[in-house]
C-alpha cells in the first residue's frame, strides 16, 4: 500500500510517499480501506514539531507515529477475531493516527458508520473539527435552546460545523469571518455575520451567553468582554501563553476544548448530518501525492471549511 512517512520534523518537503505492507488484522480490529482523509492544524503542527510541547507528546527528536493524519472515512475490508460492530464491505469514519494511507487497522471501538447521505470525502472532514465543536458548545459551554453564541472563525474547519451544531440546539448564532466568508457562514444558518475587517466583535457592545474561539486574535480580556453574566468564553486555539494566563488567573468563565475521541460523539455527527442539520464545507481536495501542498495551503490559515486528502 502508499502511504505517506514522516521520517523528522520540519516543513512539508519532509513527507515521503512509500510503498509499505497492508496491516495484519488483530483480534477486535479493523482494516480499513482508507477512502479520504482530511488536514487539520494538528498534523502540520505534528510535521514541524511545533510547539515544543508537540515533541514531548510525540517525540523528542523525531515523530514516534511515523505515518501523520489523523481524520479518515473509509470501507471496511476486513475484521479480526471476535469483531462484532462490523464486517466487510461497511463504510465507516472516524479518527485514528496514520490516516494519510491506503489502509488503516483501528480498534472497532474507534469509528462510527458513515452517514448514509454524504459521501466519503465529506465524511473524512468530520471527525476532529465536528467533535472540537460538539464538544466546546454542549460540554464546555453548556449550550441551551436561545442562548446567543458567538463564534470567531466561523468559516473555518471547526466553525463551520460550529454554527450548524449551535442552530440544531436552537441558538442565536453570531459568525465572525472575513469579507470573502460572510455569504457562506450565512448559508450555514447563521443569524447574524460580523466581518471582522469592518467590525470589531469586541467592542460592538454586544453581550453573548457563549463565545466559541476557534482562531486565538484576540487577547483573552478582550474576549470576556463579550459575554453576558454568567456567559462562557471556550477557545479551541489554546496556546502555551492562553494556559499559562489560565492557570495564574483562573477564570470561571473561560475554558479550553481538548477534543475528545468518542465513537457516541461521532454517533450523534452522524444523526445531525443524516437529518440535514448539519453538512460539511470542503474548500479544496488534494491527491496523496500533494499531501505536502495540501498541508501548506492549511497552514497559512485562510482554508474554507476543511481541505481533504483523495486516497
Amino acid at each position: 500500500m502508499k502511504a505517506v512517512i514522516q521520517e523528522k520534523y520540519g516543513s512539508p518537503e519532509v513527507l515521503e510517499i512509500r510503498e509499505m505492507a497492508k496491516p495484519a488484522v488483530a483480534p477486535g480490529n479493523v482494516l480499513v480501506r482508507v477512502r479520504a482523509a482530511a488536514v487539520n492544524p494538528y498534523d502540520w503542527h505534528v510535521l514541524r514539531g511545533s510547539p515544543f510541547l508537540v515533541r514531548i507528546a510525540f517525540g523528542l527528536l523525531r515523530p514516534k507515529q511515523k505515518t501523520p493524519g489523523r481524520d479518515w472515512a473509509g470501507t471496511v475490508e476486513a475484521v479480526g477475531e471476535a469483531v462484532t460492530l462490523y464486517q466487510p464491505g461497511d463504510e465507516v469514519f472516524g479518527i485514528s493516527a496514520g490516516a494519510f494511507a491506503e489502509y488503516l487497522c483501528v480498534s472497532e471501538d474507534r469509528p462510527a458508520p458513515k452517514p448514509a447521505n454524504i459521501t466519503h470525502e465529506e465524511a473524512a472532514a468530520v471527525p476532529m473539527a465536528a467533535l472540537t465543536a460538539l464538544q466546546g458548545l454542549r460540554d464546555k459551554g453548556r449550550i441551551q435552546p436561545g442562548h446567543r453564541v458567538l463564534i470567531n472563525g466561523a468559516s473555518g474547519g471547526i466553525g463551520t460545523f460550529a454554527v450548524q451544531i449551535a442552530k440544531s440546539f436552537g441558538a442565536n448564532v453570531t459568525g465572525v469571518c472575513s469579507t470573502k466568508n460572510v455569504e457562506l457562514v450565512a448559508s450555514l444558518g447563521a443569524d447574524r455575520v460580523i466581518d471582522y475587517r469592518h467590525e470589531d466583535f469586541t467592542r460592538n457592545g454586544a453581550r453573548y451567553d457563549l463565545a466559541l474561539d476557534t482562531v486565538g486574535n484576540r487577547s483573552l480580556s478582550d474576549c470576556q468582554r463579550i459575554l453576558a453574566p454568567n456567559g462562557v468564553y471556550v477557545t479551541a486555539a489554546y496556546s502555551l501563553r492562553r494556559m499559562v494566563w489560565q492557570a495564574v488567573r483562573r477564570p470561571k468563565n473561560v475554558a479550553g476544548i481538548y477534543t475528545q475521541i468518542r465513537r457516541e460523539d461521532l454517533v450523534v455527527m452522524k444523526e445531525l448530518m443524516e437529518a440535514g442539520k448539519v453538512r460539511p464545507v470542503i474548500d479544496r481536495r488534494y491527491p496523496l501525492s500533494e499531501i505536502a501542498e495540501a498541508i501548506r495551503y492549511v497552514e497559512e490559515g485562510h482554508a474554507r471549511g476543511k481541505v481533504i486528502i483523495t486516497i
